[in-house]
């Protein structure tokens, strides 16, 4: 006889948003077990703690968005890679009318750490100091005007605004008798 698959919780209520739910605490256990695994390989002393978390949230469109941070190696195939010492801040991007803000939170430095690029379409906040190490390169969700971008840092929280560039819509043609 063949093995039946085993069903989740979510696979019963048969919705598709669920399910993605399901698949990334899946993806995100994966992760967990690798870690696990190479820590029990140290030796003691040998590197640093390993950090992972994420928050997760419902976008506009109504689907999850899942934000992970820390210094659990990344998947094959992402911009870099974090060693151990390096932790990914979590960050999280809230989209406007007319600017986008990212908010990062990076405790235990100085403003002074800070290195911030910004492109129009993406960003990268990196922070190299004897205690702490951060790095984040992110995606933004539109275009922006990086010329544009200000950020301040107050207590261990980097807020960051970018004026988005705004797309002129085409004038629609006007239709003109002919006599």
């Amino acid at each position: 006889m063949f093995p039946r698959k085993r069903r989740g919780i979510f696979d019963m209520l048969g919705d598709d948003m669920f399910r993605d739910i399901e698949e990334e605490f899946a993806r995100m256990d994966e992760i967990f077990k690798m870690s696990i695994g190479e820590a029990m390989r140290r030796k003691p002393g040998e590197g640093g703690p390993f950090i992972y978390g994420f928050s997760m949230r419902t976008g506009p469109d109504g689907k999850p968005i899942i934000n992970e941070f820390g210094n659990v190696p990344q998947e094959q195939g992402t911009d870099f890679e974090l060693s151990v010492d390096e932790r990914e801040p979590l960050v999280d991007v809230i989209e406007g009318d007319k600017e986008v803000t990212v908010i990062a939170e990076l405790p235990g430095i100085e403003k002074e750490d800070i290195k911030l690029d910004v492109a129009e379409n993406d960003m990268s906040v990196k922070v190299d100091t004897g205690k702490r190490k951060y790095h984040k390169k992110l995606k933004l969700p539109c275009e922006v005007k990086p010329g544009s971008a200000k950020a301040n840092y107050k207590n261990g929280v980097l807020e960051v605004k970018i004026e988005r560039v705004v797309k002129k819509e085409k004038k629609k043609g006007v239709n003109v008798k002919v006599e």
